[in-house]
């Protein structure tokens, strides 16, 4: 069975240098000695021998491209904000004339995940406090639709855990980079950029409760359309489509996930129902903060309504990522989640059913422990997930096949244990080729 792949976040560059030469040859002309007189008659003429062709100029060689300056060095977490933060500021170049220039900032999340973090709240908190110290011209607007409509500047960031030459592959994570955007909403395109890179000590990348809560991780275009925006990319570029779209839904999100984040469940339900009728809500995070409402308020039919949504969307984007917490070292879920994960499997094996596609079921391990003890027991886990599934919606089984990833495609990465790296301790639902039948 032939699995549907999706490309990742990698951007990188090095110099290259050329050296040309050119060598030419001249040909030169030669003549014989005119014949003897034999008689009075008029010489001949003289023969005139034609002048060599100039020697063709060497080609000029190719200039060696410039060395690029060498990366900032890997310094303290609010060090390397601040160092980032002071370059993007200090060298933006602004319209000139106006007295304060309007910006807000869409909140900064964690490059690999997506999610918003302790990290990326108290980035944003201190680059408050910048502005209004040393950058005083800006004028910190809220991330909201009036202050979106004044078309101001708009200010994006991730913070990504990386290995030693700056990937997110599998393994160790050696330091952070910090990545730093300033566009113009009025031109579309990125004003000026900031990077740093951060040492791990001191980088909080717990989830804010709304990512920590949240059940599914699905790729997203809107979520991807601004890391892109933010990484590999230069000053002049254009702000990515994908993201470009749904920024005043974004805005919009914003304040459902700060209703649900101070346990203003209605209020924040009504916000999401909001922005699933309109354009742009066709987001992760609004299907997401659907389920999470309603299950906060009780409401179980409406949850299971809306994680019914959350299946529709990973199996139109191919895969689909959910947080199943398993016991240490076993594959019994955790008793305090027992009720949500019998709805969701119920909903996976319905909705796949009734899409009449085949999955591939692949558990996952953080990187702690022995690799051949991960791989065993993630794909223990994927065979105990599909046999639940396949009680709750008879004939599952036919249409899945269980891998075991061990910890070999992370998405966090940190090997923590904990809420931060949960994600990390998935199963995995892709979407596969059925088998021709026989």
């Amino acid at each position: 069975m032939k699995t549907t792949k999706l490309s990742g976040w990698v951007g990188g560059w090095a110099p290259m240098a050329l050296l040309a030469l050119g060598v030419v040859a001249s040909l030169i002309g030669c003549s014989s000695p005119p014949p003897p007189v034999v008689s009075a008659a008029p010489p001949p003429p003289a023969r005139t021998v034609a002048a060599a062709p100039p020697a063709a100029a060497p080609a000029p060689a190719v200039a060696a491209a410039p060395t690029p300056p060498a990366p900032p060095p890997i310094m303290p977490f609010e060090e390397a904000v601040n160092f980032a933060a002071t370059n993007l500021f200090g060298k933006a170049v602004l319209p000139e004339g106006a007295a304060r220039l309007p910006l807000v900032i869409d909140p900064l999340i964690d490059g690999n995940s997506g999610a918003q973090s302790t990290a990326t709240v108290s980035m944003e908190q201190q680059i408050a406090g910048m502005l209004k110290a040393k950058f005083p011209r800006y004028d910190l607007q809220p991330f909201t639709t009036a202050s979106l409509a004044r078309a101001p500047l708009l200010f994006i960031g991730t913070v990504t855990a990386v290995d030693k030459t700056g990937s997110n592959a599998p393994g160790p994570r050696e330091w952070y980079r910090v990545c730093l955007a300033l566009v113009d909403l009025h031109t579309g395109k990125i004003v000026s950029k900031g990077l740093a890179r951060a040492r791990p000590d001191g980088v909080d990348s717990t989830p804010t409760t709304f990512f920590q809560d949240s059940p599914a991780w699905v790729p997203d275009a809107a979520t991807t359309g601004y890391v892109r925006t933010c990484q590999g990319t230069a000053v002049g570029d254009p702000i990515n489509p994908a993201y470009w779209d749904k920024i005043v839904a974004a805005a919009m999100i914003n304040d459902a996930m700060n209703s649900y984040n101070a346990g203003r469940y209605d209020e924040a339900l009504d916000l999401y129902r909001g922005i699933a009728r309109q354009g742009g809500g066709d987001q992760l995070r609004v299907y997401n903060g659907l389920y999470l409402t309603n299950w906060k308020l009780g409401r179980k039919e409406d949850a299971a309504q809306a994680f019914s949504k959350i299946v529709d969307y990973g199996i139109a984007q191919k895969r689909m990522a959910v947080k199943f917490l398993f016991r240490p070292g076993s594959t019994l879920f955790l008793n305090d989640q027992a009720a949500q994960y019998g709805i969701w499997l119920k909903q996976i094996g319905t909705r796949v059913g009734q899409a009449q596609t085949c999955l591939e079921v692949a558990g996952h391990t953080s990187r702690t422990g022995p690799e051949p003890l991960n791989e065993r027991l993630s794909l223990v886990r994927a065979q105990y997930v599909t046999q639940r599934m396949d009680n709750g919606a008879p004939g599952i089984m036919k249409r899945t096949s269980q891998v075991g990833k061990g910890s070999r495609e992370p998405i966090s990465g940190l090997g923590t244990d904990d809420a931060r790296d949960a994600v990390d301790r998935r199963v995995e639902f892709k979407v596969m080729d059925c088998p021709a039948a026989t």
